[in-house]
């Protein structure tokens, strides 16, 4: 089969290596029918995520068609479409039994951690993948649910939703700031009203995004580049502050945009992945009752996001901008690393 092998900081290709195989009796081989590149590539390539060695087939999000079960599986068949959760769950370690499965303590990968496809075994951007646990970590698709949709709900639709709007305690009636419009902070924005936010505010440096952010539900949207911005985004608060800030940049400069926003008793959601240190202001903080959460999707909310988005509640098909053939995966990767110039938010790359 062919697949996008990391080869090194800089250096990627997509090349031909060995079809995946059954290793234990809870594998399941999928055929990748749908792709995509997340963030988290671009990183890895920067050689920010050592863990990642030469030779992985990189890739965490998709939608494909099991060709395959190991002799444990039952409750999936050849044929069936599924979506592949960016998150391996055992389903039996302790974390798992508390449905924190980001943290799965079965050695496949490394204990611990249960983002693995693409990190510590090969991924999904690939013709086909070994999923581990696959009853666990696979989500039937129902007809009527596209590819596109399915895609979205790999990755970025739960990790919204858990670690941004469920972790930021949003409430009927809040007012919540999202800084950063990029596909994780649009999720967070499709998903929040979910709970009933009166007010959601997007802020981000790129105006396209941000008039991208009102069709996904954003009531206002703030460039917080301009002068006043902050004032702007207080004013819209009465002056108090807004109750949840999601922070879905991972920079210093987002996360001190979401402290500054927050009101007395309200949450700031870290859902950016932050590779710096930051400053935490806590001769400002302490007085406040401010809650700071932090946390990796455990895709727990995958099933229930699904059934929503079979009903049409949620359209998440619309973070789709860019579509290409698997053999086009090195000018995919040129388009998602030049999102700025060629406004590409999520990618399709399909058989």
């Amino acid at each position: 089969m062919k697949a996008l092998v990391y080869h090194g900081p800089g250096k990627k290709a997509w090349e031909e290596v060995p079809d995946p195989t059954i290793r234990s009796a809870t594998d399941v081989i999928v055929q990748v029918d749908t792709t995509t590149i997340c963030g988290t590539d671009l990183h890895i390539l920067k050689g920010d995520v050592p863990a990642v060695t030469e030779g992985r087939i990189l890739g965490h999000e998709g939608v494909g068609t099991v060709v395959e079960v190991g002799s444990a599986v039952s409750r999936l068949a050849v044929g069936d479409r599924v979506i592949i959760s960016c998150i391996s769950s055992c389903g039996s370690c302790s974390y798992c039994q508390e449905r924190l499965p980001a943290h799965c303590l079965n050695p496949e990968g490394a204990p611990g951690v249960g983002w693995i496809l693409g990190h510590l075994i090969d991924g999904t951007q690939a013709e086909y993948v070994r999923t581990p646990f696959g009853e666990n970590s696979l989500h039937k698709l129902p007809e009527g649910v596209s590819d596109e949709a399915g895609l979205c709900l790999s990755d970025i639709l739960p990790t919204a939703f858990e670690i941004g709007v469920r972790n930021g305690r949003v409430e009927p009636g809040d007012v919540v700031a999202v800084i950063g419009a990029g596909p994780v902070g649009l999720a967070a924005i499709m998903t929040v009203g979910l709970y009933g936010a009166s007010r959601v505010i997007a802020l981000d440096l790129d105006d396209n995004r941000l008039e991208l952010a009102k069709q996904f539900g954003a009531t206002d949207a703030v460039n917080n580049g301009s002068p006043g911005w902050h004032e702007k985004v207080m004013g819209m608060t009465d002056g108090l502050g807004v109750d949840t800030a999601i922070e879905a940049v991972g920079v210093p400069a987002t996360f001190d945009a979401s402290v500054s926003l927050i009101r007395p008793g309200g949450t700031v959601a870290n859902v950016g992945v932050h590779g710096a240190p930051v400053e935490l202001p806590l001769q400002d903080l302490w007085i406040k009752d401010v809650a700071i959460t932090t946390g990796l999707v455990s895709a727990t909310t995958t099933a229930m996001l699904l059934k929503l988005v079979a009903q049409g509640k949620l359209t998440p098909e619309q973070f789709i901008t860019h579509r290409f053939p698997m053999n086009d995966f090195m000018d995919a990767y040129d388009t998602f690393g030049r999102a700025a110039e060629t406004r590409a938010m999520k990618l399709a790359i399909s058989r």
